[in-house]
């Protein structure tokens, strides 16, 4: 390292927020000294305990590091990496003391991710001698970063930030500023969508974050993405964005703005949308903040399980319940269509057998558990029945009348609707304290996620019963009331049509947003490809009830949208797409 920054010479840090602080440990690790400067006396200290238990526990007091609230600390630094608030003025007004402070010859590094590089170089007085380190995500989570120059930097000075990049550990990659740019603009609509969701109660913070990593294969929720990269550069990002467009969807939610007072910002003050120890990592033993009801599960466990239903959602049901030894009848609305059912699961097991998941036991315990039939009074014994057809809000409530005329009293029926009301759907079975949402995600063998969906009447030992039941199945239960969406797709749908209406600039590359969030923020699929994959019929008919039931929520459809599902470019199925397949 000290070939980069100098003989003798340190790295200096300016803002010890999310940011700040975990590039100051990644320094530090290498053994270079390291001068970390932040204008708050108490986030100095706390960040100093922190490094004190670090030299203590690891490095055994070895690292050389010093922290000061005082930017005149960094007076012969040879590096120092500007990590403030998103804020343009805070930025500017940094860099200009940095002009002051530093050597001529001292290079500046600014880790702005929504602002332009070229005026905050030009503030920064040497423009030669600055540019840019783009951290989509906290480098304790992703250590994927893009070196950014301008018109300006110099060779030597992009040079010398790239092997600075890589001596502390993180991958550099090549986004484009446009695609990056567009990846954090709409990364960061998600996350004040999420907050917003909190704020009114609609779900915990812990079960939003649960249902996006468990339901999207995220690598972390979104308030535990505001956790790490801190509140304050969450309402930075968002406010300048909004003041720069105009946009009232960047405005940051009441609740964002009272943390940021509260000083509630996250990972680094130990307290935000989760609570954390002393070292920053996550309190396991905080307790669920929307508790469980008082209410237990009334009478006696689900025993005996019914599906209704014989496609793809309604044989991976049936399987899950089986091998979790549930006793399980599925019920098909003709001879031929159980038969195709009992060989589709029986397929499905085998599989399961060869890839280790199951054990040709447990396969067989599961067949012997499994009856397929095409006569719906056989459900009138059982315990639970799940309905599980197309998702048709008159087939569903056809269903329903159905089930409540055959099923015992007592009976818990539960609908698998990923997008249309739990009321309605089983409202005509007259047992509405006795009915609930089990949103299973496809495939339903594989995905531990399931939306616990409360109806306005459904009782509380109702709902106890299906998160037991849950848990029997080795599923992960996430609760929430009963409006379109559910979390999930309340949360994803706007995600994708705010990707669909970026792609009316003229500068975006559709190829090149989706590797920017795909490699900056870690998704699996960027916003077209996952649009491609889920088919865009299916998206347009999700957005269009979500815009029925949040005509305020910025989830109408976009033209672009209607038009590919009028022409056939309906994604991955049918060959056409967002993407060529």
């Amino acid at each position: 390292m000290q070939d980069i920054v100098g003989p003798g010479r340190a790295v200096g840090i300016v803002g010890l927020g999310t940011v700040g602080e975990a590039l100051l440990n990644m320094v530090a690790a290498t053994g270079c000294p390291v001068v970390g400067v932040d204008h708050d006396p108490d986030v100095v200290a706390r960040v100093g305990q922190r490094l004190k238990r670090k030299d203590t526990g690891e490095t055994g007091g070895s690292v050389s590091w010093t922290l000061s609230a005082e930017i005149t600390a960094l007076a012969d630094a040879g590096v120092v990496v500007e990590a403030v608030a998103e804020d343009p003025a805070a930025k500017r007004d940094v860099l200009r003391r940095l002009r002051q402070v530093c050597p001529p010859d001292t290079a500046i590094v600014t880790t702005a991710s929504s602002l332009p590089l070229f005026p905050l170089s030009t503030a920064a007085g040497r423009p030669d001698r600055i540019a840019g380190l783009r951290l989509l995500r906290p480098p304790a989570v992703g250590r994927r970063a893009e070196v950014v120059r301008t018109s300006l930097t110099s060779d030597e000075t992009g040079d010398l930030v790239e092997r600075l990049a890589t001596a502390i550990g993180l991958e550099c990659v090549v986004l484009g500023h446009r695609a990056s740019g567009f990846a954090a603009r709409l990364v960061h609509l998600y996350l004040n969508r999420a907050a917003a969701m909190v704020a009114e109660g609609f779900a915990s913070p812990r079960d939003v974050d649960t249902a996006m990593r468990l339901g999207c294969g995220l690598p972390s929720g979104p308030l535990e993405l505001i956790d790490e990269l801190g509140v304050d550069e969450v309402h930075s990002c968002l406010e300048s964005h909004w003041k720069r467009t105009g946009e009232e969807a960047f405005r940051p939610v009441p609740l964002l703005t009272s943390m940021l007072r509260r000083g509630t910002l996250g990972r680094k003050t130990g307290q935000g949308f989760h609570r954390y120890d002393d070292q920053g990592l996550p309190d396991e033993r905080t307790p669920d903040e929307r508790g469980r009801p008082d209410s237990p599960a009334s009478g006696e466990p689900v025993r005996h399980v019914g599906v209704f239903g014989s496609g793809t959602m309604a044989r991976g049901i049936a399987e899950v319940c089986a091998t979790s030894g549930l006793r399980t009848t599925l019920v098909a609305r003709s001879t031929d269509k159980a038969r195709s059912a009992a060989t589709a699961i029986e397929a499905s097991l085998v599989k399961a057998v060869r890839r280790g998941r199951i054990t040709p036991a447990r396969k067989r315990d599961a067949l012997a558990a499994l009856a397929t039939v095409d006569d719906i009074s056989a459900l009138s014994g059982c315990d639970l029945v799940i309905e599980a057809v197309a998702e048709d809000l008159q087939i569903k409530r056809g269903v329903f009348a159905r089930l409540g005329a055959v099923c015992r009293p007592g009976a818990i029926l539960a609908t698998t609707t990923s997008s249309l009301s739990v009321a309605a759907c089983t409202a005509p079975a007259n047992r509405p304290g006795e009915t609930l949402g089990l949103h299973f995600f496809n495939p339903a063998p594989v995905m531990k996620l399931v939306e616990l969906v409360r109806a306005p009447d459904t009782a509380a030992h109702v709902t106890e019963a299906g998160r037991e039941f849950c848990a029997v199945l080795g599923k992960v239960p996430v609760a929430c009331p009963d409006r379109a969406g559910f979390i999930v797709n309340r949360l994803l749908f706007p995600y994708l049509k705010d990707a669909l209406r970026l792609s009316d600039d003229a500068a975006l590359d559709v190829v090149a947003l989706d590797t920017a969030v795909e490699r900056g923020f870690g998704y699996p699929m960027g916003p077209f490809t996952l649009l491609d994959a889920i088919g865009l019929d299916v998206s347009l008919a999700i957005l269009e009830r979500l815009h029925a039931e949040f005509p305020e929520a910025g989830c109408e459809p976009p033209a672009v949208l209607r038009e590919l599902v009028d022409e056939g470019c309906l994604g991955r199925k049918a060959g056409r797409g967002l993407r060529r397949a």
